[in-house]
């Protein structure tokens, strides 16, 4: 069975009559041939991938596939290491009944720990369904931090953690610290150290979070229609230009002009309905909601459509 490979996959293997065309890959006889000229520009190619088929048997106790997983390419031995399975005939057992073939560390304990990171993060990641590219930057960042050793003493745990908040803030897709202390078992604040010792020791930076990087997320998680969020984001924008928010948190300004955007709307939502989303306290949510209140008028886009009127808005 042949498919179509990616051509960003090959950069090295190309058809010298066709460079452009897109080569055509053979599992089955393992050559890569152009479809233009039928030349074949590579063979005996390895598919380094996890086997797909498996042979299992009824005993849950073994192994159902025959080779191991996929190439990893953070490990040292990229993860190619041989483990030998436990013996079941007498042969295999001294006079003692000791068995003669034993694993004798397989892995060394640096690649140990980065492969129980990797697992740990996979997990948090899973969690709060976040994508694979994610996973691979966050497993890169551990990686680089690992090897410096410039965090000596802190858990590793605590490092994938901030390594993760670090990677979703990189890739766009930020995430609060609350929301990655609760897919972990560190607090906050811990998180929060490692995450300034890395940004120092890797010398990189992150974006800053606006209020636009949670609204999307935090409006759908309410079931707020379209036009709500909207609203809320136009608001929250506003607030921000006119400064009438200085030293608050994006993610409380965010939850302020949902309440509100919410309050003029027919899908009217509570503090402690969006508190609980945005893991931000009702009080802080009201500190917020009482500093733009007074600009409300100026805050709505001129289009929204109001179920309730500005004046009568909640004073709180």
């Amino acid at each position: 069975m042949a498919s179509t490979s990616r051509l960003d996959a090959l950069p090295r293997v190309a058809c010298p009559n066709h460079p452009d065309s897109i080569l055509v890959e053979d599992y089955r006889a393992g050559d890569m041939i152009c479809p233009e000229c039928g030349l074949v520009v590579g063979d005996r190619v390895i598919d380094v991938g996890s086997e797909w088929r498996t042979f299992s048997n009824d005993k849950a106790t073994k192994d159902p596939s025959r080779v191991g997983d996929s190439q990893n390419p953070l490990l040292s031995d990229r993860d190619l290491s041989t483990m030998i399975g436990k013996g079941t005939g007498a042969a295999s057992f001294d006079e003692f009944g000791n068995s003669k073939y034993q694993n004798r560390r397989t892995m060394s304990s640096s690649d140990r720990a980065m492969m129980n990171a990797f697992k740990e993060i996979t997990t948090m990641a899973d969690r709060i369904n976040l994508p694979r590219n994610i996973v691979d930057r966050t497993n890169n960042l551990f990686k680089q931090v690992y090897e410096q050793k410039s965090l000596k003493g802190r858990a590793n745990d605590a490092i994938a953690s901030a390594c993760l908040y670090i990677a979703c803030r990189q890739e766009g897709v930020p995430r609060t610290f609350k929301e990655i202390c609760a897919v972990s078992r560190i607090s906050k604040k811990e998180i929060g150290r490692c995450f300034k010792l890395i940004l120092k020791a890797l010398e990189t930076s992150v974006d800053l979070i606006t209020t636009g990087d949670f609204m999307s997320r935090f409006c759908s998680n309410l079931c707020l229609p379209k036009q709500v969020q909207m609203a809320a984001t136009h608001i929250a924008r506003k607030a921000v230009e006119l400064d009438l928010v200085p030293g608050r948190s994006p993610i409380s300004v965010a939850a302020a002009a949902i309440y509100m955007a919410s309050q003029a709307s027919a899908e009217k939502r509570t503090q402690k309905e969006i508190g609980d989303i945005a893991g931000v306290a009702d009080v802080t949510i009201r500190q917020s909601y009482r500093l733009i209140y007074p600009r409300a008028p100026d805050l709505f886009p001129t289009d929204f459509k109001f179920d309730t009127p500005v004046d009568k808005l909640p004073q709180l």
